[in-house]
């Protein structure tokens, strides 16, 4: 089943013109990787799994053919997972929220104790503020790092701790596409978390050229391309909290008035054609 936002994008190389688009499932996918594989009838592939693990090891295995990725699996590794996307935000010198990391849940308690409370506990992977717990204190930080510790994955037995910021009841998403910040919504929300897969509601917020920025800033810490930056305001400036490379959309086309589908298709284009010129 295709999504809204594939449709759109399919709309959009239809607007552009002179584009053959296929479309690929990559639950049906498979790749034989030995023996000489005959030349990929493609020149790019734009990646848009649901799947973040099949999304990104097929960009691997589609690079390793020569096919050139948006975003590169570079780029998709490293927002997928969220302590590695705050190594590279931090080490770009991009303001991001106070974090603690942990790997047992009694250092985790001892972290969030020094830190102070409330506290986000968030999953190394994962997206639409799934598994997202505040812990106001730390009798709660104890009962929530408890139920991590029982749980299966290893990835909860790392423990991504973030400083609770008091965002005023909403959030900044802009969206970048090679080189421009070309568009942001404010995300609203009576409760702390402001996605809205859960149910936020999303206004136009005018792209300072402050907002601009720092938005173009994380974008190039993670590698650039097509990019959704969530971003916290604050009294000293903006904090990034994320950066998501399948970004989502189709809520924020009308809300900006910026054809944001089309933005993105024409990026795979111009994009190509410096590839063939080069």
């Amino acid at each position: 089943m295709i999504r809204r936002e594939e449709k759109l994008l399919l709309d959009a190389f239809e607007r552009l013109g002179g584009v053959e688009v296929t479309c690929l499932d990559d639950r049906e996918l498979y790749f034989d990787l030995g023996g000489a594989a005959p030349p990929l009838p493609y020149d790019a592939m734009l990646a848009r799994s649901v799947s973040f693990s099949r999304g990104l090891y097929a960009r691997y295995l589609f690079e390793s053919r020569g096919l050139r990725c948006f975003n590169e699996a570079a780029v998709a590794g490293l927002c997928g997972d969220k302590l590695r996307m705050s190594l590279a935000l931090l080490e770009a010198g991009v303001p991001h929220p106070d974090l603690r990391i942990a790997f047992t849940a009694d250092s985790a308690l001892k972290a969030t104790n020094a830190m102070g409370y409330p506290v986000v506990m968030k999953p190394i992977v994962g997206s639409w503020g799934r598994l997202i717990a505040r812990a106001d204190d730390a009798d709660a930080a104890e009962s929530l790092l408890e139920h991590k510790a029982a749980l299966g994955n290893f990835q909860h037995q790392i423990y991504y701790l973030q400083r609770y910021v008091d965002k005023g009841g909403r959030d900044i998403r802009s969206f970048v596409v090679g080189g421009r910040c070309i568009a942001a919504i404010a995300r609203t929300s009576a409760h702390w978390r402001t996605n809205t897969a859960r149910g936020a509601t999303a206004s136009n917020c005018p792209v300072s050229d402050e907002l601009a920025s720092i938005s173009l800033q994380a974008a190039r810490a993670v590698g650039g391309g097509m990019l959704a930056i969530d971003l916290f305001e604050t009294k000293d400036g903006y904090l990034v909290n994320e950066v998501n490379d399948t970004m989502e959309f189709k809520n924020s086309i009308e809300t900006t008035g910026v054809d944001i589908p089309f933005a993105m298709a024409e990026h795979v284009v111009e994009e190509l054609q410096k590839r063939r010129a080069a």
